[in-house]
């Protein structure tokens, strides 16, 4: 069209030239003529009949240029008309697509989706939003077969495929396979927090603790979650850590772990009663016992006092001296007499044990009182004294599963579906 108009407007200018000069000429009083000679040949005519040839001869080789060109370039523009009808259809297939997709039309969006997705300017949209709308609908392979697609389409996106992939997967609940694709992800992109993002997820549904912590320093470093959320992370994986290993109640495995745990994660409150709890149960009570009274002596835990009465030290006695030294802070705590009694019953020191035990029954009832209490009167083989201690101590354990029972009333039901 430039091209046109340009061409129109010289021609016009010419055309102007040729008229102003024949009527200069008209104006000194003749015609004018031209005399053209080649060789022995000549021809004389008039300058209006030749300024009338030659303008009518630009124009014709003009056009006939025009047309050679043309016809040259004919297949090129066919096939460049082709190609902007393709990307029009496609583009108008992909905005169905997308329309439908998120009017839940899954089907009819694959369709438009895929059935012009290979001249789409943009393919990897088409599969990718294709895969999303078959998983939708439960067509996995379908999914996996889109997906491979835009693999095979755009190799250099293979991050943002597999990321959409491991998405997908895991809103699949397919967590074993995310985590695979998130693996081989890792080696592509190293600490690339998207991929560190799902990674966290499909371990946390694995509940694979020990994958888990093998990539919160990559969370914390890449800034993935905000710190107080990486610090509960950390107390959350450590303490089921701690839980799994004290399964096989091997004393090495919880120790060598112990000394994996960061020292801010050991120093809180949570997670210490955990490993020492588990160090006893593998048997390497006399292991914790310093650090269980260390701890209790700089912060007051009734968790860690009962956990250290369940410690059966060589010397009970100088166990026994040992706790009563927090008599001095906590005379009237309910779990500490408790735990003095268990102690005194157990160095054979009955009269003490049953002050202790007296005095914590007084302060607070419990079922573990109750029962010490009686076997501290089978000792002294007042069977029937011992009885009424038993006895008093299955009732107060009853009562308290009607208290939560009656404050809990779904507790209730929920046994009565099961039953």
């Amino acid at each position: 069209m430039r091209r046109t108009l340009l061409f129109s407007i010289g021609f016009l200018l010419a055309l102007g030239a040729a008229v102003a000069a024949l009527r200069y000429v008209a104006a000194q009083g003749g015609s004018g003529y031209v005399i053209i000679g080649i060789g022995q040949w000549s021809v004389e005519t008039s300058l209006l009949l030749t300024t009338v040839v030659l303008v009518l001869t630009f124009v014709l080789v003009y056009f006939s240029v025009r047309l050679l060109v043309t016809a040259v370039r004919l297949p090129k523009i066919l096939k460049q008309r082709s190609f902007e009808q393709r990307s029009k259809r496609s583009q108008e297939a992909l905005l169905a697509g997308l329309i439908e997709s998120a009017q839940g039309n899954f089907e009819t969006a694959e369709k438009h989706l895929i059935r012009h997705a290979a001249n789409s300017g943009v393919p990897l949209i088409n599969y990718l939003t294709a895969a999303r709308a078959a998983q939708s609908r439960g067509a996995l392979e379908q999914r996996d077969e889109y997906l491979q697609l835009a693999q095979e389409t755009m190799p250099e996106a293979e991050l943002a495929i597999g990321l959409t992939k491991a998405e997908l997967q895991l809103s699949n609940q397919q967590f074993e396979e995310a985590l695979e694709s998130l693996t081989q992800l890792d080696k592509i992109a190293p600490s690339h927090a998207a991929v560190l993002k799902l990674m966290h997820q499909a371990y946390a549904n694995l509940s694979d603790w020990q994958g888990l912590s093998l990539i919160i320093p990559k969370l914390q470093a890449n800034k993935v979650m905000m710190e107080a959320e990486i610090k509960l992370l950390e107390a959350e994986t450590f303490s089921s850590l701690i839980k799994q290993k004290s399964e096989a109640r091997d004393a090495v495995a919880l120790r060598n772990l112990w000394l994996e745990i960061p020292d801010h994660i050991r120093k809180s409150g949570g997670i210490l009663p955990l490993y020492c709890a588990a160090m006893i149960e593998a048997g390497a009570e006399v292991e914790v016992e310093p650090l269980v009274r260390q701890a209790i002596g700089k912060e007051w835990s009734e968790t860690l006092v009962v956990l250290y009465g369940c410690i059966h030290m060589p010397d009970t006695e100088d166990q026994l001296v040992k706790a009563e030294a927090w008599l001095n802070a906590h005379s009237n705590d309910a779990i500490l007499l408790r735990v003095l009694g268990k102690l005194s019953l157990r160095t054979g020191q009955l009269d003490k044990a049953k002050t202790y035990l007296k005095t914590s029954l007084a302060a607070e009832a419990s079922v573990e009182a109750y029962q010490l209490m009686g076997d501290v009167l089978m000792k002294e083989n007042d069977t029937l004294g011992a009885c009424q201690f038993f006895r008093n101590g299955l009732l107060f354990a009853s009562n308290e599963v009607v208290a939560l029972i009656e404050q809990n009333p779904e507790v209730e039901a929920a046994e009565g579906v099961e039953a």
